[in-house]
């Protein structure tokens, strides 16, 4: 485990710590280094060195049962809800206008370590600091792992708390399948958790009255100035589209390239022409996954599924991408003799947090924090509809994210986990 954590912080000099309530005396320093000694190595591939913690799978199990280790280890009320998200509290739960922070700890295919996780683990590291000052609570406090944020298996992020926040029924959550025609049901039922449960909690989300999600920077805004934490101003709008090429598959030896309708010619076009207009609009626009039938070495295929992933920070911009990219992708459909269909998946719009909580907390901060916007989902994002939310930064040296290489120095971690034990302070503590 040491080794583990000693390649994510290479100066740092760390073993594996006392138990957790040991830890808890020496403050949220000590406590971070412990945690992130016992869940660094759970998921981690040998030959990759990224994350796959994939919902519903041995990996996420072994991840939540850590999250629960630590619940129970400090005296926490530990459940978990409808929807199979984590719950560790502080206090009364059906008390109402609780404090809770959190994340996630699933992950894109190998994905890096701090994306989900560093917000887990700070949320915990974060009340043992103030366990070590003697804050004394007037209000609930919880921590939280959401399910299913990142949509690795099921191809929908923030499945977890979109459930929640009756963003995904019920119904459509069951048509929900991953690579293997498993459904997201089928999945949990082999968990152990019931699938029959799943939908809309209003009344969890009633009793919540700020939600703060620490999170790894996706960028380099904090890096460039000179910033340790940042703070959250909104989440840009974006959405996943499905573009189905269907062609007619052949032999590609003995197929003139003139009698060919070849779906990847289209589709590569059409990977070409999103490239372009995400850079003429200022946006972002990512071909990032690919399905090709038959999948043949010497076979013309005659289908190619690409997914689409665009992002702009306003919605008018988005819209203009989206419609350019499929029209270009009609227009050489047409030229190819491919048909086209073109599927919109997912999408969340933008989410601007709550002025009077994010301002909350750059005074609680001391009042020079920056302030900045991401491209980045995350389930703040789909609670702020129902729930107060902000978010906080960590500095991220590279801006690297959703990669093994993605980063944080262990002294920026740890000056995440003083903000967010000072932001919990000053709401929960009042």
């Amino acid at each position: 485990m040491a080794q583990a954590v000693q390649e994510l912080f290479p100066e740092a000099k760390l073993g594996i710590g006392p138990p957790a309530p040991a830890a808890a005396a020496r403050g949220g320093a000590g406590s971070f280094h412990t945690l992130w000694n016992e869940l660094a190595p759970i998921g981690r591939h040998a030959d990759s060195g990224g994350y796959r913690r994939y919902a519903w799978t041995g990996a996420d199990a072994d991840c939540r049962a850590w999250f629960r280790a630590q619940a129970e280890s400090r005296g926490l009320t530990y459940e978990v809800d409808r929807n199979g998200n984590q719950w560790a509290w502080l206090g009364d739960p059906l008390a109402g206008d609780a404090v809770v922070t959190g994340s996630h700890l699933d992950s894109v295919p190998d994905g890096g370590a701090f994306d989900g996780p560093l917000g887990v683990v700070s949320s915990f590291a974060a009340l043992d600091e103030l366990r070590s000052r003697g804050a004394a609570f007037s209000r609930p406090l919880a921590i939280t792992n959401f399910g299913d944020e990142e949509g690795a298996r099921f191809g929908l992020a923030c499945v977890g708390s979109r459930l929640a926040a009756g963003q995904l029924t019920k119904e459509k959550a069951y048509e929900l399948r991953d690579g293997d025609g498993v459904s997201l049901p089928e999945a949990m039922e082999r968990s152990g958790y019931d699938p029959e449960t799943i939908g809309a909690d209003p009344e969890r989300l009633a009793r919540i009255g700020a939600f703060v999600e620490l999170h790894v920077e996706q960028g380099r805004a904090l890096d460039l100035s000179g910033d340790r934490v940042g703070i959250a101003s909104a989440i840009w709008p974006h959405g996943r589209w499905r573009f189905d090429f269907h062609g007619e598959a052949n032999h590609a030896g003995t197929t003139r390239l003139v009698d060919r309708r070849d779906p990847m010619l289209t589709y590569a076009a059409t990977v070409l022409a999103a490239r372009q207009e995400a850079a003429l609009a200022g946006a972002v626009a990512t071909f990032g996954k690919i399905s090709v039938e038959p999948n043949g070495v010497n076979a013309i295929p005659s289908l190619v599924r690409g997914w689409l992933d665009s992002r702009a920070a306003d919605q008018a911009t988005l819209d203009t991408v989206v419609t350019a990219v499929e029209k270009a992708a009609r227009e050489h459909a047409d030229r190819d003799g491919i048909d086209l269909a073109v599927v919109r998946e997912s999408f969340t719009p933008v989410v601007e947090f709550e002025h009077a909580l994010r301002d909350e907390l750059n005074r609680i901060l001391g009042g020079s924090v920056p302030v900045l916007g991401t491209g980045a989902g995350h389930d703040a994002g789909i609670l702020s509809a129902a729930v107060p939310t902000a978010m906080l930064f960590v500095r991220n040296p590279t801006g690297v994210s959703h990669s093994p290489r993605e980063f944080a120095a262990e002294d920026d971690c740890v000056a995440g986990v003083l903000a967010l034990a000072d932001v919990l302070e000053g709401l929960a503590c009042r």
